[in-house]
């Protein structure tokens, strides 16, 4: 799993040990980041998921109050329309401001780009 930043640069891979969309993964993720950032800093996050995440972010209490203020998280924008109505409306990247028209599908470009390496490695 990568995190990417909004230029599609790799910021940091997680070594997935299992399959599947473990949030786990994503929460590492999400921590490392707020690890190295000021404490004023907000993030947005775009996350195939990303509707899932909230929910068991704020019933779990995985961050502190803090970090979940500074964090707004959305889906991508092709993954968005596999989610129900209601879900798009409020987690589409495209109605929130300071997203402007990332499509968030940095990580499968990064994917097909690495994706000849396979065979060789």
């Amino acid at each position: 799993m990568a995190m990417l930043c909004r230029h599609d640069r790799v910021l940091w891979l997680v070594n997935m040990t299992s399959a599947g969309k473990k949030q786990h993964y994503a929460l590492a993720l999400i921590q490392r980041l707020f690890n190295h950032l000021p404490s004023d800093m907000s993030v947005g996050l775009l996350y195939d998921i990303g509707c899932q995440l909230e929910r068991s972010c704020r019933k779990w209490d995985f961050f502190s109050e803090e970090i979940i203020s500074r964090l707004t998280l959305t889906i991508t924008v092709f993954h968005a329309y596999g989610h129900q109505w209601p879900c798009q409306v409020i987690y589409h990247p495209w109605k929130h401001v300071g997203f402007g028209l990332l499509d968030g599908e940095g990580c499968e470009r990064l994917w097909s780009f690495l994706k000849p390496l396979i065979p060789v490695l």
